[in-house]
């Protein structure tokens, strides 16, 4: 694989460490190239992560997680250099969801390879692209992907579902599925 081979990655604020971070090595490891930006934010900067976990709460809970550097300047992205999406969630997409430009990049991928996890859901609704697709997201994102016309997946939350070039799972401990089928979705092949 070569390096002109790119996926972007949209990020914000308390983007989920672990959503961020596995996906960025993992995809890196194997030879793309993934340009990680934020809005208002250039290559350099960073955004700050949060660390989302399953303790027997009613819902996850939430630690401060690390800063990630940012490598690209969101200004500067044109959706054509790249082959895929990436989306991954926390808190980050709630408010990313605000930015129309944003907006029109993931729309940019409604037909290339996406993938989103846990509420990187909330950004696929916003923009207005899965209607009649099956789609997975953390569970209180499940109203917000039917009101956007698409078919919640209740999956195991180590599952992952994959609808077209869609590939979407409820939270990180989905990232084994996730990805292989991101893969499978990039037309990518793994041997060792």
């Amino acid at each position: 694989m070569t390096e002109d081979v790119k996926l972007l990655m949209l990020a914000g604020d308390y983007v989920e460490d672990y959503e961020i971070m596995v996906p960025y090595q993992a995809l890196l490891m194997l030879g793309y190239k993934i340009d990680v930006v934020s809005p208002g934010k250039k290559a350099g900067d960073t955004v700050i992560t949060a660390i989302h976990d399953f303790e027997g709460a009613q819902t996850y809970s939430e630690k401060r997680g690390h800063n990630f550097t940012l490598n690209a300047t969101f200004e500067d992205i044109d959706t054509d250099d790249y082959i895929g999406l990436i989306i991954p969630g926390g808190r980050a997409p709630e408010h990313l969801s605000m930015h129309k430009r944003v907006i029109e990049i993931v729309q940019a991928f409604a037909d290339r390879p996406l993938a989103a996890i846990c509420h990187g859901a909330q950004l696929l609704a916003a923009a207005n692209i899965i209607k009649g697709r099956k789609v997975s997201a953390y569970p209180a994102c499940r109203a917000e992907v039917e009101l956007a016309g698409a078919t919640y997946a209740d999956i195991a939350v180590d599952a992952a579902i994959t609808d077209g070039e869609l590939v979407t799972a409820p939270a990180w401990p989905a990232h084994p599925a996730w990805l292989a089928q991101f893969l499978n979705v990039l037309g990518a092949t793994v041997s060792i």
